[in-house]
């Protein structure tokens, strides 16, 4: 998957849906609901099919420690709720008192968060990280747009933002390739920790949206949400099975095969 495919698809999926607020209609709590039990169930299922045996294949050295950076990107989610009040699992809280008032520490902590997941992406295992980061974008785009339009914002405003949002993910992407390709400092050592991070953010959005997505009442057996989780796990283990291994593991075999051909 080339560059420009991979910020496509991470620019697009949250631009769309964030400003889709503006022409669908509000009420659309259940489809919400149903779109975030999927998203929820993929991005756990590709989190723990993918994504942590790949860390930990990864991991060059010290692997005991990898877990640290899972538990410290876990926490860190945690922190950053704080601040985004749950916006990036499709949760929507707006006071009274901030009506009119542009949510300046929810769009800061949903850039941080969505800048971090970006960065691990010029590694292996991308191909299914950028459908799973996408995938989670359209709800917390959504939940955003719907935010801004409660805090009664411009137009302009509203497009801005979504746009600042949308371009986060792409952004920690290409900053990392930069900086990989440009001497500018050697990240590969470190994407086994800032991937561990990252999956981490996952395992604490995904756990949470399955938890609280669905019914009021979370012990009574909902058939679409679990029809939705159903697809999710579904569409994660189809990756595993059809798509094999990420093509970019020939880069880092390329890359090793002439570090020691240099030795």
């Amino acid at each position: 998957m080339n560059a420009i495919l991979i910020v496509s698809i991470l620019f697009l999926s949250p631009f769309i849906s964030g400003i889709s607020v503006l022409s669908v209609k509000r009420d659309r709590s259940t489809f919400l609901k149903l779109i975030l039990s999927f998203s929820g169930a993929y991005l756990f299922g590709l989190t723990i099919l993918h994504l942590i045996p790949h860390v930990y294949a990864d991991a060059s050295e010290h692997m005991e420690t990898i877990g640290l950076y899972i538990l410290g990107g876990f926490l860190f989610q945690l922190l950053l709720e704080h601040f985004s009040q749950g916006v990036e699992h499709g949760h929507i809280h707006m006071k009274k008192e901030n009506i009119n008032s542009f949510p300046l520490a929810i769009m800061l902590s949903l850039c941080v968060h969505a800048f971090l997941e970006g960065m691990p992406l010029v590694s292996a295992q991308r191909q299914h990280l950028v459908f799973g980061i996408a995938i989670h974008h359209i709800p917390a785009a959504f939940a955003l747009g719907s935010l801004l339009l409660a805090s009664q914002v411009s137009k302009r405003t509203l497009l801005i933002a979504i746009f600042v949002f949308a371009m986060m993910t792409p952004a920690g992407f290409l900053t990392s390739q930069f900086i990989s390709q440009h001497a500018v400092g050697d990240l590969a050592q470190y994407f086994d920790k800032i991937m561990a991070v990252v999956i981490g953010i996952f395992l604490h959005v995904s756990t949470t949206i399955l938890f609280e997505s669905g019914s009021a009442d979370h012990h009574v057996f909902n058939k679409k949400k679990m029809i939705a989780v159903l697809l999710g796990i579904v569409l994660s283990l189809s990756s595993l099975i059809i798509g094999g291994h990420d093509h970019s593991h020939s880069e880092h075999d390329h890359h090793n095969h002439e570090s020691h051909h240099e030795h």
